[in-house]
């Protein structure tokens, strides 16, 4: 009688069934024997280094998926305005750990690359599909970091494609393919790390210094980089892209008003600061903004590059502009438009949660001094724990959405 259990099986066999091995004279370079004489290597070794990589990888998974979600939220997904600095946390953890991972993949390629040459190739059809998922991790991973690494130093050639969605995409892919590594490999790892180190019996590198040296270098990397986030280690981020005190008033811009093309339309005498909501609409000049209740908060711009710097920011708050034209601040959502004509984040969606905390400004002055151009003047959005793309500059026109 044939069933579902039979056909499995057979399959099962047909997967595992022994492919003939390829003739002894394509062993060649690399497919030699003995073309990998290290004896530092092990499978002890390898998995070491994969489950430190595995929790970096994770880490950097769930800090880049919160990061996309906040930048386009699904109608489930709400963002809160409180502590004012968790973006500024997560985003700098982020890109931190997606850095130190560059050592802890290396370390782990080298010690397991000589299994790509193993012989034979391919024993069987499910020996294939695994080598081919390895393959779509190793892929997946070189990918995710070394285009990590372009964005974060804001390089953008090498990439011809926009590197938020690609970074996003290629980030499923590959935890996807790490799962199913995980999943055929697990026994092995189980078994690797319950057995006592053996070191090799000559040299003077051991597996433990080799082992040690890729989590120095890791945490080297991190030390010389994040203090473009914490900002007590700043003097040490020698590796740093970005400092976090160099720029126009202080704080560095990844856009400026020239590059934007915005600058004749933000200098304009006669810009004015449309407002639209349930009542009508209001035309603010700069001196009837300046007429408003003006208050000061102290918010940092955290980029998704990682690096964040605060600043004292002082102007009208949003919600006080919601109820001018007859909007409910407590339960109203915004749109922000800037006076750029196109960009991918000329417009920004501001939900309730923001637009009713007393700390999300139309800023005018920072550090007490009008806005430089390249910072957004005449007029910007400041908002507390948004990533530094939605913080939109150049404000031209906000659009109160519903709370009536």
């Amino acid at each position: 009688m044939s069933g579902p259990p039979a056909v499995l099986r057979r399959l099962a066999r047909w997967l595992s069934t022994p492919l003939p091995t390829p003739p002894t004279a394509l062993r060649r370079g690399p497919l030699r024997a003995g073309a990998f004489p290290s004896r530092l290597r092990s499978t002890r070794l390898t998995s070491q280094l994969g489950v430190a990589l595995g929790v970096a990888f994770a880490v950097c998974f769930l800090t880049g998926l919160l990061s996309h979600l906040i930048q386009h939220p699904p109608g489930w997904f709400g963002w809160p305005a409180r502590p004012v600095g968790l973006y500024r946390f997560t985003q700098g953890l982020h890109v931190a750990t997606g850095l130190a991972t560059v050592p802890l993949l290396g370390g782990k390629l080298w010690s397991a690359y000589p299994r790509l040459f193993a012989w034979p190739p391919v024993r069987s059809v499910a020996h294939a599909l695994d080598r081919a998922s390895v393959g779509v991790l190793v892929a997946a991973a070189l990918f995710q970091v070394i285009g990590g690494v372009l964005n974060v130093s804001r390089w953008y050639a090498p990439m011809p494609f926009f590197f938020t969605a690609g970074h996003y995409w290629v980030a499923w892919l590959a935890v996807g393919a790490l799962l199913v590594h995980v999943g055929v490999r697990l026994p092995t790892v189980r078994a690797a790390l319950a057995r006592p180190a053996a070191e090799p019996p000559s040299g003077r590198l051991t597996r433990r210094g080799l082992l040690g040296g890729v989590a120095a270098a890791a945490g080297l990397v991190t030390l010389a980089t994040v203090g473009q986030t914490v900002r007590p280690l700043a003097g040490l981020a020698v590796l740093a892209p970005r400092r976090p005190d160099v720029g126009p008033q202080g704080l560095p811009v990844n856009r400026t008003a020239d590059a934007a093309g915005v600058r004749a339309r933000a200098l304009d005498p006669s810009y004015r600061l449309a407002v639209v909501g349930p009542a009508g609409r209001a035309d603010l000049d700069l001196a009837a903004l300046h007429a408003l209740a003006q208050h000061t908060a102290d918010l940092p711009i955290a980029c998704v590059e990682g690096w964040s710097a605060g600043g004292r920011w002082t102007g009208v708050r949003l919600r006080d502009l919601v109820a001018l034209v007859g909007g409910d601040p407590d339960r109203a959502g915004v749109l922000v438009e800037s006076l750029e004509i196109a960009g991918r984040y000329r417009t920004s969606t501001v939900a309730p949660a923001h637009v009713r905390d007393p700390l999300t400004l139309i800023a005018l002055r920072l550090d007490g001094e009008p806005l430089h151009p390249d910072h957004g003047y005449p007029a910007r959005l400041i908002a507390p724990n948004r990533p530094g793309v939605l913080q939109t500059k150049w404000v031209g026109s906000i659009t109160v959405r519903g709370g009536r």
